[in-house]
């Protein structure tokens, strides 16, 4: 297995001893060592809010962890707060291009040991073209060619990227022409990335007609987890200088979703920490002022939403999660977010502002121990004056001298680490089944994209082998349940091929009682050594107080069915137990939960539930069936299934199933409602998904 690099540079000495003959052939003796150099930028304000100049290393004194370190660099940064003077429109000359093609670039890295930019303010403006519509992205260009030919200052340093769903693009490095930005953003094609993450196709979304275009990936399409890698991305590039940086985000809201990955979050908000990076987020919608159901740039959505509020709530809820998260990644970062503003500019001139002129301090820091762990910084200066630096960040974890222990103890370290390791695409689904009126049995299943594994070779046979480890906590933060696994994936010559294009999908189950739960969940290639983590909070509702609906379980959506047989892998030696409670094995199959909720109309589409009706002595006929709705227009609906028996149980559990063909209804993005009825208890209850059809 190979180790992982180490993020933060490491300095080795080699050294020979001298002054003795060594005999050929005899090994060199060498020693080494390594140091972590630690970069803090820290901004002195005096009372009255003015930059403090004339401090010297002498001045400062710094902590971490309690522990005094020593100043090894120091520098000041003097910034220019003052714009430049905006020509007059009759005098200005403009050297503008519009290129036919755009073409990308790096962020350069600084020389080692010395600064790149000095008494620069260096601003990075981001545009996330996939989740801005073309209107949104035309306020935007405009306000950073506004900015940059009325308020751009002496001092400043932009940078453009771009990222339209497949990966950031550096269009401009760090410059001050002008006109070569201009031009650049000139060139930016409006209209491109259309927009569509931050659809929701939910009770708000407009009656359109038309058909589904989007060329998304099956792990993307319903979660956010791309945008916030694709930050995490641009926040490591910038991390290669070692000056204030600042990245102005346009974007029209990023919504997280309820099958999104808070771990990728985490890690992109770390990322950027540790990087020196501040977050400016704008929200390219600016204020809107729309009516209750949309104006009149949105189509009508038609249905029973309209009427009974659900399509108001579900508009209002939306925008305001699309803003919780931009203020959230700016907070955590030390920005500012831009919201319910017309004037975007003013968004890059608040970034430009809290990038004062400041000190640059670095030191090595006396704790070189890899382990991850957050290390907490405390700056001091002689005088009364207000400081602005970075409070901590979290050390490089460096697994390596691989043995059998050291494997093991690499996936429990991963799992106590606070910045989470998103190397490997992860997604999750978590059901829940009641057992009785105290326990639920929960299925996790995991799915990772088989192109992102290595395949080797053992034996003259192809494998690959997977190791998972997680845990399950409660509210208080103690563990309720855990996990360990390892699977070794045999493999054929042709399934070999065909995992290059399909995922591997590995099932696992707890059970729990009702409340709110956090599971952490991390696998591991154990031919790379690269690590995914899954983190989501989750809650089980206690179906013993459901009085005015029918209790029901979650909804499985499957297109697989599997014989335990015929497996790939045998996961764990005393699964027998777990798979004898799990409503998903039946009759030697077992139903694989889809996770993505992406669906080949070449297969049919698997539904499962249970429905409970504990505190009757005989349990009430149900009625159950499924609608596919396209937009607000139903596209297709399930004859009544009709279910009388019941299981021989307390709560009276009544399986329900449902096997639907997909071959005639049209590819696109479909919400899937499932509806269970009680006539003589005069019941019902209701459940809702988003689904996408591909040919």
């Amino acid at each position: 297995m190979k180790p992982f690099l180490p993020l933060f540079v490491s300095f080795t000495l080699l050294a020979q001893q001298v002054g003795q003959n060594v005999q050929p052939g005899a090994a060199t003796p060498t020693f080494s060592t390594s140091a972590t150099l630690v970069v803090e930028t820290v901004s002195v304000l005096d009372k009255s809010g003015k930059p403090v100049e004339g401090l010297t290393a002498k001045d400062f004194t710094i902590t971490e962890d309690n522990a005094p370190q020593t100043i090894k660099f120091f520098e000041y940064q003097k910034l220019d707060e003052v714009p430049l003077k905006p020509v007059p429109q009759t005098q200005r000359v403009e050297d503008i291009k519009i290129y036919e093609k755009l073409t990308t670039t790096q962020i350069a890295p600084e020389p080692t040991g010395d600064l790149k930019y000095r008494e620069r303010r260096l601003l990075a403006l981001y545009f996330d073209m996939s989740a801005m519509p073309p209107a949104d992205q035309l306020r935007a260009l405009t306000a950073a060619e506004k900015f940059i030919r009325m308020q751009m200052t002496p001092s400043d340093l932009m940078a453009i990227m771009k990222y339209s769903g497949a990966g950031v693009e550096v269009l401009q490095d760090f410059t001050d022409d002008r006109d070569r930005l201009l031009s650049m953003l000139e060139t930016l094609a409006v209209g491109e990335g259309q927009g569509n993450d931050e659809n929701p196709n939910d009770a708000s979304s407009s009656d359109t007609g038309a058909a589904f275009g989007q060329d998304d990936s099956e792990f993307n399409i319903f979660n956010t987890d791309r945008q916030l890698s694709a930050l995490q991305t641009a926040a490591g590039m910038l991390g290669r200088l070692s000056e204030k940086k600042a990245l102005i985000y346009f974007a029209s809201g990023l919504r997280l979703n309820g099958v999104d990955n808070q771990a990728q979050l985490h890690a992109t908000i770390n990322s950027a920490i540790k990087a020196g990076v501040s977050f400016w987020p704008i929200d390219a919608r600016g204020l809107t002022a729309s009516a209750p159901m949309g104006d009149a740039t949105r189509g009508s959505q038609g249905g029973a939403g309209m009427y009974t509020g659900a399509s108001a709530m579900a508009m209002t809820g939306n925008f305001q999660q699309s803003q919780d998260t931009l203020w959230a990644m700016a907070a955590d970062t030390g920005g500012k977010a831009l919201l319910d503003n017309n004037d975007l500019a003013m968004g890059m001139v608040n970034a430009q502002k809290a990038i004062s002129s400041y000190y640059i301090l670095g030191y090595y820091t006396s704790n070189t121990n890899p382990d991850g762990k957050y290390r907490r910084v405390k700056i001091t200066v002689a005088g009364d004056y207000k400081l602005d630096y970075r409070q901590g960040y979290f050390a490089n974890k460096v697994f390596s001298k691989f043995t059998t222990a050291d494997k093991e103890r690499q996936l429990e370290d991963a799992l106590l680490l606070q910045d989470p390791i998103t190397e490997l695409t992860i997604a999750m689904e978590i059901d829940y089944f009641q057992l009785n009126k105290a326990e639920y049995f929960v299925p996790v299943t995991v799915k990772i994209p088989g192109r992102e594994l290595a395949l080797a070779k053992r034996g003259g046979a192809e494998h690959t082998v997977l190791d998972f480890i997680g845990e399950i906590k409660d509210p208080f933060g103690s563990t309720e349940s855990n996990v360990r696994d390892k699977i070794d994936v045999k493999l054929s010559d042709a399934t070999a091929q065909e995992l290059a294009k399909k995922p591997i999908v590995y099932p696992t189950g707890f059970t729990l009682l009702p409340g709110k739960h956090t599971i952490k969940f991390l696998a591991r290639d154990a031919e790379t050594g690269r690590i995914g983590t899954f983190q989501a909070t989750f809650v089980i509702p206690n179906l013993n107080k459901e009085e005015k609906r029918v209790a029901i379980s979650t909804v499985v959506l499957s297109s697989q069915r599997e014989d335990m047989k015929n497996a790939l892998f045998n996961a764990a030696k005393d699964k027998g137990a777990a798979e004898s409670v799990n409503p998903l094995v039946q009759e030697g199959q077992k139903l694989i939960p889809s996770v993505t909720r992406v669906f080949s109309k070449t297969k049919d589409m698997y539904i499962y539930l249970q429905a409970y009706q504990q505190g009757l002595e005989t349990a009430h006929p149900l009625v159950a069936f499924i609608t596919f709705y396209q937009g607000q227009t139903k596209a297709f609906e399930t004859p009544p299934l009709e279910v009388a028996e019941s299981l021989n149980n307390r709560l009276k559990t009544t399986p329900l199933k449902f096997d639907i063909a997909l071959s005639k209804l049209p590819p696109g993005e479909y919400n899937c409602q499932v509806t269970v009825l009680d006539p003589e208890g005069q019941k019902a209850a209701f459940w809702q998904a988003p689904v996408m059809l591909v040919p």
